[in-house]
């Protein structure tokens, strides 16, 4: 295993780690794969097992590219990235592995580290990756606007994929799972009640039903119940559910002669600041 390879800086492991943590950066060391413990703050629940066996033939073959990324503890070390690494390293039974070794990592910057790198590398389920945003965002105290520039991710696609955790826990489940997509829970997030919701959701599994099948259905439930609460020419009708469509949020277009009014729901201050980027307007 050659040094060379373990060369990379942190900042190309883990790009958009800001400088002062990066300051932490103490060495490069094999060391005992059974003296580092697991991270507690790791954002994914689920490992693929044909790909970490993939990783690990690739591991064994070619040799460990990247090293892990640890905190120093008073009985070993603590995993702060690469866990996916370690456990493959770990099924072809290496004992050693080559980690880079940050000392003075506070708990709340290991916790960004975690979870930006987890994000950053994009192979997070959409529930998993939600989840992250919001410790991102709640226990680092990260402003969205922070959060899109440390991922490079814009603020109304982080808000859209953290709207996937206002859905039922069941259907939580079903796309982490991948049995639903994100396309198909964001048609679903459309409908008003929780038992809709998750109606939809077994219907798409049951008839495996596309996207553009789904957002159908949902449009065809929001015009008859529409049309059971109000008189609503086609033409308005047609025009909220583009509006729908183009907010990812309810709306109702309320029209009277020559003048009316649009109502679009938003569900919180992230939600807001994601329909006023559609908007183009800050505040």
């Amino acid at each position: 295993m050659t040094r060379q390879a373990l060369g990379k800086g942190i900042e190309a492991l883990i790009p958009e780690i800001p400088e002062e943590i990066i300051k932490t950066k103490k060495n490069l060391a094999d060391i005992e794969i059974d003296k580092i413990k697991t991270n507690p703050y790791q954002p994914r629940t689920n490992f693929d097992e044909e790909k970490l066996k993939e990783l690990a033939l690739s591991i064994k073959e070619k040799g460990m590219i990247q090293p892990v990324v640890v905190r120093r503890k008073e009985d070993g070390f603590e995993l702060v990235a690469g866990e996916r690494r370690l456990k493959a390293a770990e099924k072809i039974g290496m004992k050693l592995i080559p980690a880079l070794i940050m000392e003075n990592l506070s708990k709340g910057e290991m916790l960004e580290l975690t979870l930006i790198e987890n994000v950053q590398r994009e192979d997070l389920n959409p529930i998993e990756e939600a989840k992250g945003y919001k410790r991102l965002l709640e226990e680092c105290g990260l402003s969205q606007k922070e959060l899109s520039k440390k991922i490079s991710k814009d603020r109304s696609s982080i808000a859209n994929t953290l709207r996937l955790l206002n859905l039922p826990i069941e259907i939580q489940n079903y796309i982490g799972s991948g049995k639903i997509s994100e396309g198909h829970a964001r048609a679903i997030l459309a409908v008003n009640t929780t038992k809709e919701q998750i109606d939809l959701a077994n219907k798409v599994i049951k008839f495996r039903l596309s996207v553009r099948e789904i957002e159908k259905l949902v449009y065809e439930k929001a015009k008859v119940f529409k049309k059971k609460l109000r008189k609503t020419s086609p033409s308005v009708l047609e025009l909220e559910e583009r509006l729908i469509r183009h907010f990812g949020t309810k709306v109702k277009v309320i029209h009277r002669k020559n003048k009316g009014k649009i109502e679009i729901e938003f569900y919180s201050e992230e939600d807001l600041q994601r329909i006023l980027e559609l908007l183009n307007l800050r505040i």
